[in-house]
């Protein structure tokens, strides 16, 4: 068991934490919840980043961190939606989400191609990323229809326009094989 496969790991266990931290009624989970989905999220980029400097790549990890990565960010979507409970929140989760599902199916099936490499993680996905990292971190400790909060809402629909122009540029890889029969 490597140190990266070990925050990944950590990522997975977090996700439960935070659910109950962050539905207690107490005055600091919010804040609390927001610790520990900051840790998660830091574990996301420090686990990669050890792997490639400890040349400690595995195929468990490979397949275990993106699953992690989308287990947080759909956990902590519906948990939002949940709580805010409005059609701006709910419609750009619904976009990442949906979006999460379409990339892995078509990563698997290109994959199963041996064509894995045409759609492997770009720069834009990278920063789609971390932009909803931190909108998700802003929804998660702000009061509700704050100023903070209606900055995490912002934050998270230019995540959403990114995910969208990531999904496009997928999708624009994978084209000439998911036509190809038809």
């Amino acid at each position: 068991m490597t140190i990266p496969n070990i925050l990944t790991l950590l990522r997975i266990v977090l996700i439960p934490v935070f659910v109950v931290i962050y539905y207690l009624p107490f005055e600091w989970s919010a804040l609390v919840a927001g610790s520990v989905f900051c840790l998660a999220a830091v574990t996301d980029w420090f686990d990669g980043y050890l792997a490639r400097k400890l040349d400690q790549m595995s195929p468990f990890g490979a397949f275990l961190d993106p699953v992690a990565d989308k287990l947080i960010v759909a956990v902590s979507l519906v948990v939002l939606v949940d709580s805010y409970s409005t059609p701006w929140l709910t419609l750009p989760a619904v976009v990442i989400i949906g979006r999460e599902i379409v990339i892995s199916a078509l990563r698997e099936w290109m994959a199963e191609l041996g064509k894995r490499a045409s759609v492997a993680v770009s720069y834009v996905g990278k920063v789609k990323t971390a932009l909803q990292m931190l909108a998700i971190l802003l929804l998660v400790v702000a009061d509700p229809w704050s100023t903070l909060g209606w900055s995490g809402i912002a934050a998270l629909y230019v995540a959403a326009g990114l995910t969208l122009w990531s999904m496009y540029e997928y999708l624009k890889a994978a084209w000439p094989e998911l036509v190809k029969d038809i």
